[in-house]
């Protein structure tokens, strides 16, 4: 009799319980979440990660997304480009894009947020620490799980009695409701394509000189990429359409307003441009020792059109700067001085780091500015691998494909000026480099043979730079010899191969 009174009793109590928890015909049930990781219940920052090199800041060249897209690990959210090369940001995680922070052209500051993602799901401490931000706003601890128990019924209840109205019983919008919402933007009915936004900080520039918007721009480059010539034929054919009413324009406008003077424009530096006020402005600083020679270039010229007859495709053959790369590499195991670099860092002890090997820079002539990338160990590659990589290094700069892994590690320096125009120049020593060698173009001029004849010879001079602080001038001198030697008989430097 106890035991059905207790029954009785228990059943009693769990139905007073259900009658309390019932409101406007709807439970309120309470549920327990388990957590094996935590929970993101607010939107977090993605930080602009250190690519490389220290850098930062970089240009934020194009967003790949905007805000409301959804987004998959690995997936492209922007461009960047830094004083050195172009990446691609991804994301690390599936979510929903809230926030962008910065605007096309904007500098990004490295640490700090880059764009806000909506992380769905539960994700690891690992992934959180990479949002920024730590733990805030995340339900891992004891009191925010409680928190969680308590306010979650009450949510529950709230959306069912939500869907538990009439849809019918919501009034329609008011006239006056309707005449005051904004009109919906024109930007947003733009149509763009999925590449509508691709160009290197140098084209960007040129749209911004001539006032046109690159979205506005059909590119006839890889991927949809907007090149220089495609910004000029947009200009010219703008131009075209405006030219009969700018003749009306003329012809009513005052003869005084052709004498007006024209405006002065005022841009700011790209990143490239940026680096080299910087570097410029530095190596300005070291006293520059400079000499020049000139070395005949007939005997590797006749070696090198006989390679290149033989030679199946054109990435096969070989140019004068490649036998030059390998004379300094074999010069520098004689004279290792000018392969050094100074860390003057602390003025009263500054050291000499002697390199154990031979990474040259290279300084090209890209679309987006002065790049310097580096061929590594060249004293372990033969002509022809020096060669192919600088063929490498120019391809990826002129498809703006270099990374920051491509421009590390330089112990020299190569100026081939040549490849412009000009014969003598002064280069200028880039920090901690001791040391730097500009070419000229080789050109056919009139010399005496050891007959006294008057012979044809092909010249190519060689101007050198030396940090006169640590390199005196005949050590740059002895070396500077070397290298002529070597290339004025390629025999020697055959031999000198290993």
């Amino acid at each position: 009799m106890a035991s059905a009174k207790s029954a009785v009793s228990r059943a009693f109590r769990f139905q007073s319980r259900l009658s309390n928890q019932r409101v406007s015909g709807s439970y309120r049930l309470s549920t327990r979440h388990f957590h094996t990781s935590r929970r993101l219940d607010v939107v977090k920052p993605f930080l602009l990660a250190d690519i490389g090199e220290g850098i930062t800041e970089c240009q934020l060249i194009q967003w790949f997304v905007q805000p409301g897209a959804r987004v998959e690990q690995f997936d492209k959210i922007c461009e960047v480009q830094s004083d050195k090369a172009s990446v691609e940001i991804t994301s690390p995680f599936d979510g929903v894009i809230k926030k962008l922070h910065y605007e096309p052209d904007d500098m990004a500051i490295t640490g700090k947020p880059l764009v806000d993602i909506d992380i769905e799901g539960d994700i690891s401490e690992a992934d959180a620490a990479q949002l920024g931000g730590g733990g805030d706003g995340s339900s891992g601890n004891a009191q925010d799980t409680s928190q969680d128990t308590k306010e979650e019924p009450a949510q529950e209840q709230v959306e069912q009695n939500s869907t538990a109205e009439d849809p019918a019983k919501t009034p329609p919008p008011s006239s006056s409701e309707v005449e005051s919402q904004p009109p919906m933007s024109t930007e947003l009915e733009r149509p763009q394509s999925k590449h509508a936004a691709l160009a290197t900080p140098a084209v960007r520039r040129i749209t911004r000189e001539h006032g046109v918007n690159v979205v506005d721009i059909q590119g006839t480059g890889k991927d949809g990429r907007v090149l220089k010539e495609d910004v000029d034929r947009h200009v010219s054919s703008r131009g075209q359409q405006q030219q009969p009413q700018q003749q009306q324009s003329r012809q009513a406008a005052p003869s005084s307003s052709l004498s007006a003077p024209r405006e002065d424009r005022k841009i700011s530096l790209s990143p490239v441009q940026s680096q080299m006020f910087k570097t410029m402005t530095k190596a300005l600083n070291i006293p520059h020792f400079l000499y020049s020679t000139t070395a005949d270039m007939g005997a590797i010229t006749t070696m090198r059109q006989k390679i290149n007859a033989k030679a199946q495709t054109a990435d096969q053959k070989l140019t004068h700067l490649a036998f030059i790369m390998k004379a300094v590499s074999l010069a520098f195991q004689h004279h290792p001085l000018l392969n050094s670099s100074l860390n003057a860092s602390d003025p009263k002890k500054p050291e000499l780091t002697y390199k154990g090997s031979h990474n040259f820079g290279i300084a090209i002539d890209a679309p987006s500015g002065l790049l310097v990338p580096v061929v590594k160990n060249v004293q372990d590659l033969s002509i022809a691998e020096i060669a192919s990589a600088m063929r490498q290094l120019s391809e990826k700069a002129r498809n703006n494909e270099l990374a920051p892994g491509d421009f590390s590690g330089a112990t020299f320096t190569v100026s081939n000026i040549g490849a412009v125009g000009g014969g003598v120049v002064a280069p200028v020593i880039s920090e901690p480099q001791v040391a730097i060698l500009g070419i000229g173009r080789s050109k056919m001029v009139p010399a005496f043979d050891e007959n006294d004849e008057l012979v044809k010879k092909e010249e190519l001079v060689l101007s050198w730079s030396a940090d006169h602080r640590v390199v005196d001038g005949a050590e740059c001198a002895r070396c500077a010899e070397k290298v002529r030697g070597y290339l004025e008989d390629p025999g020697s430097l055959l031999v000198g191969l290993r």
